[in-house]
């Protein structure tokens, strides 16, 4: 196992669409293990796999008492309601604002074992796996924003690299 480095904005895998998982390999069991470790060492509660600069459509997310969802292809198929709250990125670090999501939603994808899943979060969890599966799209939650606080929040990050 072992941590491995966040991307952070202005990479441009994290603006990549990420490519499908064809075939679950020791490679993939690995890389999310890894991730695992990497998302609990840097307090985060999702990762996906662009993030840590690997083009593949794979996320995690801490799922609390249910332990750490893994998700290999996550396609959202069904949405609830709409809530707002405060969001922030390890990709974009110290980087906060609100965004508007579904409340509720329901994913289908594979497991680890190859085996296709629909799972249905709502809240907190809900929030992660929109996040996450964003990320393998290229969107950032930065651009769920309005532009003039998209663009304060981006002129903080770049005064806070230099």
């Amino acid at each position: 196992m072992a941590i491995l480095e966040i991307k952070v904005y202005g990479d441009p895998i994290l603006r990549e669409k990420s490519k499908p998982v064809k075939k679950i390999t020791p490679e993939i069991l690995n890389l999310v293990q890894d991730m695992t470790e990497t998302m609990y060492a840097t307090s985060g509660i999702g990762l996906a796999a662009p993030q840590v600069g690997v083009s593949k459509r794979i996320i995690i997310a801490d799922g609390g008492e249910e332990g750490v969802i893994a998700l290999i292809n996550p396609k959202i198929v069904d949405e609830e309601g709409e809530a707002i709250s405060e969001e922030g990125c390890l990709s974009l670090p110290d980087i906060y604002a609100n965004v508007k999501r579904f409340y509720k939603v329901r994913v289908e994808a594979l497991d680890l074992d190859g085996e296709q899943i629909k799972i249905t979060k709502e809240d907190l969890i809900a929030r992660v796996l929109q996040h996450e599966i964003d990320h393998l799209e290229g969107v950032l939650f930065i651009d769920r924003i309005g532009r003039a606080k998209r663009q304060l929040l981006l002129d903080k990050l770049i005064k806070q690299k230099t």
